[in-house]
């Protein structure tokens, strides 16, 4: 043991030596183990190994190298296993789940190894240190032994020896509990370094000195395993080594053949006197950077196969799985409110102690009295929702007036499955990144990989710069919505299907159970006539005559009952001879009624597409996109009737998106307007009573509510306000100021700069405001054809978008203007009475209207100017005179009127800017 101990303190600098020292006292051990059984079985023996501990003779010292006793590592990061384990092991620090198992087991494959390994006495054979050497999966042997006459022989010997005592105890110890290992003698010297060299089937072999020819390294390597090629050395740069590679079958016996003969030095031939000796090395099947190189030496190739291999990647694994998770968003199998379990606990324990059961009945009871006027439209959704999906349903109606209301209480009321997208979410998404996954988080669409547009943008970059072209790799916003919604569409194809299916089979268990309770009927007649016989009674009775039931093997039938009275039998008969034109009707009648009624299932079992904020206001060309593919989305989910679509805006004009999609059909519109006075006070009272405050309207407080008209969003700001100790008269006068302030700001912009990029002149907007505080409705054409519009109607649909009027159709043209929202009338008519606003609007307003009559001026005076040469040059013709004088009469009227309209306006002017003047 001295001797290991001067090994270990001579290689304490390197990894080796510590772990020499870490293992000496477990060595010492399990030797002291070891020759206490020597010595109890053979008394020569072990005195002759207490000989050589004494060094009485001096031995010689070799290695052995012992493989297969703990796994083969393959690399820091082993690819076997994809487990990976964080430990800290002596320095060591990665280790797979196989290493993890080799680890641990270590200490006893270590005694048993030296436990084998000393039962070997040849030649004085003495184990003196064990190393583990686990990258290679052995373990370095030092032993020391009395070569005697012959070293070479005496070496034979001891591995000889060495292998049939390993084999008669059961083989080598292995970390899997297989013994596929075996003694190795190392011919050269063990370099036992800790470097990322792992095994591999590939061993370079570097000659310092001639080539060694292949017969030679063939005959040296082919004791360590099958070598299924040897590649003989290839000119090398001047200066470096020249090498053959030898492929083994598996990386076990290259383990073995470097760990043997590295710095082993042999002849090159058998004639030569030179000696040659050999550096091993592992190479691994892959060259560093191989794949790099062959991907930027063939982008050509590499890109398309990349792209092909890649799509089939995703339609094939992720699809599948997308469409699945669509399925699952529509039909709530991620929802825990549906499931059994969850509805169970609700209403035997959470229902009981809430009230929020009473407090859903009391909306329901609102929204069925206080909104009669949606009666119409709820009927007109739901024949809809009952036929074949051929259009689309376009619901239209301003904000407030109770769209989605309806809507949820459609879906509540038929519990058909709906799959809801709200565009202003979408259209509200700060990035293109942050839209995909906003749509895919509404559709269910899911795994997003939103992060690879980025990459996919640098990977065409860089193919410019290799093949001059893009790979097409990065896809545009619009491609990547349809890409989205036509997974959609599959999963909400699927949700149809499966819908159809379930639907079939509760009719056929209907079926099944009505012919059971038919047959039962039957079994109980025959028993109550007593002509039923049970057959399961023949096991065990027996049949025949012989029976102890008195049975025989025939049944009863109707002939063996009582006889019936004659006028039972009668009416039997006649019953008989009419049954059979009845049954046939009835047959037919019932064929067609089931046919109906699975018509309609199988209508009522397609899932409804809601798509919500449908409206062409704000975000630019990112929203005109979305709309874009949405639309033509909806239009082909109608016309391939996969589901019914109902599209909600707060505007008609934003059905023209739509109409483009479907150009051979008309939409399915549906309008919702605002509630009459009776309901929309029967809303305000209901909703008082539900928060507990009672209220008795008077008539004054009556008309108050009446200038809110029937907007749901304005009556139940006017319910907060009440609830929280506002009068009636004060409520309503705080949302017409807030309407006031508000629109003077999105109707005029807040200066000159924030006007220019209104739609609309200011002039427009306050001639259009300045009317309907005086009128509760306006002609729309003459509005059109006089000044500021002349004729252009831009202006006017641009206001409708923004809600500041209201358009209304007669027979799909346009008829007449009213205000946006019914309070709007008094908000126009505070706004108009302002004299601050009204002073600086009429100036800016009269000075356009003078303007344009300053233009009218010049020009009937030029035109003047010509008919008075006109006149000079024809003054011997009569006709000419009278056309030039009838001409110059109707330009002075015109010229007259213009000039005293601009006077009027200039005195008017002239008022405004003293009211102007004073501080108010």
């Amino acid at each position: 043991m001295s001797q290991l101990t001067n090994l270990a303190r001579q290689l304490r600098p390197s990894g080796v030596g510590r772990r020499l020292l870490l293992r000496q006292g477990q060595l010492s051990r399990v030797l002291g183990a070891a020759r206490t059984f020597t010595e109890a079985a053979d008394p020569s023996e072990a005195s002759h190994e207490q000989d050589i501990e004494q060094d009485i003779v001096r031995p010689r010292e070799a290695w052995l190298f012992v493989d297969s006793i703990f796994p083969v590592r393959r690399g820091t990061f082993e690819f076997v296993v994809h487990c990976l384990f964080w430990t800290v092991y002596k320095h060591e620090t990665f280790f797979s789940f196989r290493n993890t198992i080799g680890l641990a087991r270590e200490e006893t494959l270590l005694s048993r190894l030296a436990t084998l390994l000393t039962a070997v006495k040849t030649h004085s054979f003495q184990v003196k240190s064990l190393e583990p050497r686990h990258k290679d999966g052995g373990v370095f042997v030092n032993f020391a032994y009395d070569p005697g006459a012959s070293e070479d022989e005496a070496l034979k010997t001891i591995v000889h020896e060495l292998r049939a005592s390993v084999v008669s105890h059961g083989g080598v110890p292995s970390w899997m509990g297989v013994p596929t290992g075996s003694v190795w003698l190392v011919k050269g010297k063990p370099w036992r370094e800790d470097m990322n060299h792992y095994a591999s089937p590939i061993v370079r072999i570097s000659f310092e000195g001639p080539d060694v020819k292949d017969e030679t390294l063939y005959n040296l390597l082919r004791p360590y395993g099958r070598i299924l090629d040897i590649i003989p050395p290839t000119p090398a740069p001047a200066g470096t080594l020249r090498s053959a590679t030898i492929i083994f079958r598996n990386a076990r016996a290259a383990a073995i053949a470097h760990n043997t003969i590295h710095g082993l030095s042999i002849p090159p031939d058998a004639s030569s006197a030179t000696f040659t000796r050999l550096r091993t090395r592992y190479q691994q099947p892959i060259q560093a950077h191989a794949i790099r190189d062959y991907i930027s030496g063939h982008p050509k190739i590499f890109l398309p196969v990349f792209i092909f291999l890649l799509g089939s990647l995703t339609y094939t694994i992720f699809d599948p799985v997308r469409v699945f998770m669509v399925e699952g968003k529509i039909n709530d199998f991620f929802d825990i409110k549906e499931y059994r379990l969850y509805k169970w606990m609700r209403s035997n324990f959470f229902d009981r102690f809430s009230m929020s059961t009473e407090t859903e009945q009391n909306l329901n009871l609102i929204t069925v009295s206080a909104w009669k006027e949606r009666e119409e439209a709820a009927g007109a959704l739901e024949r809809y929702l009952s036929d074949a999906p051929s259009t689309v349903t376009f619901v239209h109606g301003p904000q407030g007036s109770g769209k989605s209301r309806m809507i949820s209480a459609m879906l509540k009321e038929t519990k058909r499955k709906a799959l809801i997208i709200d565009i202003d979410a979408l259209a509200s998404a700060g990035s293109d990144a942050a839209l995909v996954s906003a749509l895919a988080a509404q559709t269910g669409y899911w795994p997003v990989f939103t992060f690879l547009n980025s990459t996919n943008n640098l990977i065409d970059l860089a193919s410019v710069g290799l093949i001059g072209q893009k790979a097409g790799l990065s896809t545009s916003l619009t491609d990547q919505l349809k890409d989205i919604l036509e997974v959609v569409g599959t999963g909400l194809r699927g949700v149809n299907t499966s819908h159809r299916k379930q639907h079939q089979r509760e009719v056929k268990e209907q079926h099944k159970a009505q012919l059971r309770i038919e047959e039962e009927a039957k079994v109980r007649e025959k028993i109550r006539e007593g002509i039923w016989h049970d057959p399961r009674l023949d096991c065990i009775a027996g049949n025949g005559v012989m029976s102890e039931l008195g049975i025989g093997d025939e049944l009863f039938s109707e002939l063996d009952a009582d006889v019936k009275p004659p006028v039972v039998a009668t009416l039997a008969v006649n019953n008989g001879a009419n049954e059979k034109p009845r049954r046939a009707e009835d047959s037919e009648a019932e064929d067609k009624k089931q046919a109906s009624s699975d018509d309609l299932q199988a209508f009522e079992a397609m899932p409804i597409v809601i798509l919500k904020g449908f409206d062409s206001r704000g975000s630019g060309s990112k929203r005109e996109e979305i709309l874009t593919v949405v639309s033509q989305w909806a239009a082909g989910l109608v016309t391939g009737r996969i589901a019914h679509v109902v599209v909600t805006s707060d505007n008609r004009e934003n059905a023209k998106l739509l109409a483009k999609a479907l150009p051979s059909k008309p939409l399915n519109q549906i309008v919702l307007s605002d509630a009459d006075s009776a309901s929309a006070l029967s809303f305000v009272k209901q909703k008082l009573h539900d928060v507990e405050v009672e209220v008795d309207f008077t008539s004054q407080q009556t008309k108050y509510i009446e200038r809110l008209g029937g907007r749901a969003s304005d009556l139940e700001s006017l319910v907060h306000k009440v609830r929280s100790g506002m009068t009636v008269e004060q409520a309503v006068d705080d949302i017409i100021t807030r309407d006031v302030g508000e629109l003077r700001k999105s109707a005029f912009g807040d200066d000159a700069d924030d006007a220019k990029n209104l739609p609309w002149l200011r002039e427009q907007a306050w001639a259009i405001m300045k009317q309907l505080s005086k009128h509760a409705e306006i002609p729309y054409h003459e509005v059109l054809m006089e000044f500021p519009f002349k004729g252009d109607e831009g202006p006017l649909r641009e206001m409708e978008h923004a809600e500041l009027i209201a358009i209304n159709t007669q027979n799909g043209r346009p008829s007449s203007i009213k205000p946006g929202k019914p309070v709007y009338r008094y908000v126009f008519e505070k706004l108009v009475h302002d004299p601050i606003f009204q002073a600086s609007q009429e100036i800016t307003y009269n000075q356009k209207i003078i303007a344009s009559n300053e233009v009218i001026v010049k020009a009937c005076e030029e035109e003047l100017m010509t008919l008075k040469e006109v006149e000079a040059g024809t003054s011997h013709w009569w006709g000419s005179r009278r056309a030039v004088s009838t001409r110059g009469e109707y330009l002075l009227r015109k010229m007259r009127a213009a000039v005293e309209k601009i006077e009027a306006l200039e005195k008017q002017n002239a008022a405004l800017k003293k009211t102007l003047a004073k501080i108010h």
